[in-house]
């Protein structure tokens, strides 16, 4: 709910006409036909409630704007649960963001919103299950990687009928640059750097009907990689040499839209160049999300390429001292503080970190010697060494890795030393391919498999998303790849399926 005298100076504002039965009336300013042009979402699921999230598009004068909101317990609107006001203020791009209370755990919900006499889509929502509840099946989907250029979104229409309890989205929701070959489509615009800038590239994205359709199925948890600001950040350090004070007002910009475009929390509004956004989220006694953030406080990059200061590298290890140091960190130190206590308090049967990139150890360079790409786990040895001896000594549940980034389906074992074959396993790894951005090619990856033996499956050949059934006694995740993403109704198959099963670290073929 939002203040009521913000709520009541918004409507002296307003102009009264016929509107729909429980409408607000509709405000002075100029409001289009459908001003739901971007869709609905929801988020972060809780047994009382979640958030909703709109934003109000199409020429809207810059002015505050009364917008209404339904809960309801059917599809059919019959039953009203709950409602409410909010303001759609122009600070915030009129986005509208509430966050629900009061409702019954563990069931489904239809939501929507209105603004004078237009009315938004229907969206589907629901909350999580108590957390002494004993859950016998979960069902998620986990994605990342979208270049719009690159593909339509045929994955996320697959996501929508799939029509899981949850989405969690591991990064590049928007890409801030245009690359790669083959465009379906084009941004509109350069490179973003301003608010304004990115607010027009969150438009864009969320215009898409597919994606619209992915949110308006079930809540979303997300996080962010590096493409929701600038390729490769690390911190505050970007990979061209941008001034520090320059980057963080443009890191700030782009942080301040992608809190106005996602179904966030009001906890996460951001304070200029910083934004919380790690957290957890429950599911009964059956599983538990710890979303993490490696971009806002890792360690810049270590040995970056000749010319620059920031951005990956792939390099020869022996050749890159700063690689090995034991003080670098990819989540920051107060985040991995935070994550152990998270991880020995939890009581979950399965402990799911979602989280940006591949943790595995990835050798890409065939025979003797090992080669690291720089940007992702593998470039900070030793906050990966730290994380998975906690996992082990402290004998954490069940603890699986889901990532994203790398536009590649992988499946791996984690170990606490993978140059070592008697290493124990101590976690298992599903990396999704993705959305639709492009990758390397499978001949390259086939010559490296190898040199990495705890990688049970590499595959670059498709775009897609991973299926997660969760059950007290096994994970099972089923790899979903798209024929084409450079059609719009193209077919979805599953690749491979894996199994977890309960106590037994390590994913098998199914």
């Amino acid at each position: 709910m939002i203040d009521r005298r913000r709520f009541l100076q918004a409507l002296a504002a307003a102009t009264v006409s016929p509107a729909l039965p429980g409408c607000a009336p509709t405000a002075a300013a100029r409001i289009a036909s459908n001003p739901f042009t971007l869709g609905v979402a929801s988020g972060y699921p809780h047994p009382g409630g979640m958030v909703l999230w709109t934003r109000l598009a199409g020429g809207i004068d810059p002015v505050a704007v009364p917008v209404r909101w339904e809960i309801f317990a059917d599809e059919s609107m019959r039953s009203v649960v709950a409602a409410g006001a909010a303001v759609a203020e122009p600070a915030w791009a009129h986005s509208v963001r509430v966050e629900a209370n009061g409702l019954e755990p563990d069931r489904w919900y239809w939501y929507r919103f209105m603004a004078g006499d237009a009315v938004s889509a229907l969206g589907r929502t629901r909350t999580a299950p108590r957390l002494d509840a004993q859950v016998s099946r979960l069902r998620f989907v986990f994605a990342s990687c979208q270049q719009y250029e690159q593909g339509y979104y045929g994955a996320h229409r697959k996501i929508a009928e799939d029509a899981p309890d949850l989405v969690a989205f591991l990064g590049d929701y928007i890409y801030e640059s245009s690359w790669g070959r083959e465009h379906v489509r084009k941004h509109s615009g350069g490179e973003p750097y301003t608010l304004e800038d990115y607010r027009a590239r969150y438009a864009l994205y969320k215009s898409d009907p597919d994606l619209q359709a992915s949110h308006a199925a079930c809540p979303w948890i997300a996080t962010w990689d590096d493409h929701e600001v600038d390729n490769d950040y690390a911190d505050d350090r970007p990979e061209d040499g941008m001034p520090k004070e320059q980057f963080l007002a443009r890191r700030a910009a782009a942080y301040r839209a992608y809190y106005e475009h996602m179904p966030l929390p009001e906890r996460m509004r951001p304070n200029g160049p910083d934004m919380r956004i790690h957290t957890q989220l429950g599911w009964g006694q059956l599983a538990r999300f710890f979303v993490l953030d490696d971009r806002q406080y890792r360690s810049w990059n270590a040995c970056p390429r000749k010319g620059r200061t920031g951005g990956s590298n792939t390099v020869d290890i022996e050749k890159c001292e700063s690689l090995s140091n034991p003080n670098r960190t990819l989540l920051g130190r107060a985040q991995e503080r935070w994550l152990e206590g998270a991880l020995s308090a939890s009581r979950s049967r399965w402990n799911l970190l979602a989280q940006q990139t591949r943790m595995a150890q990835f050798d890409q360079k065939p025979g003797p010697g090992r080669r690291a790409w720089t940007d992702g786990w593998d470039g900070y040895p030793a906050a990966r060494q730290r994380l998975l001896s906690y996992l082990s000594q402290q004998r954490i549940a069940n603890p699986v890795v889901l990532g994203g980034d790398v536009h590649l389906f992988n499946v791996c074992d984690l170990k606490v030393d993978f140059d070592d074959p008697r290493s124990p396993v101590v976690a298992s790894e599903f990396v999704g391919t993705s959305i639709t951005s492009q990758a390397a090619s499978q001949e390259r990856l086939n010559r490296l498999l190898p040199d990495n033996p705890h990688i049970k499956l590499l595959d670059s050949r498709y775009r897609g998303y991973v299926r997660v059934e969760v059950t007290p006694g096994s994970m099972r995740a089923e790899l979903r790849a798209m024929e084409s993403v450079q059609a719009r109704d193209a077919a979805c198959n599953t690749l491979a399926t894996f199994v977890v099963e309960d106590g037994k670290a390590g994913p098998h073929r199914a």
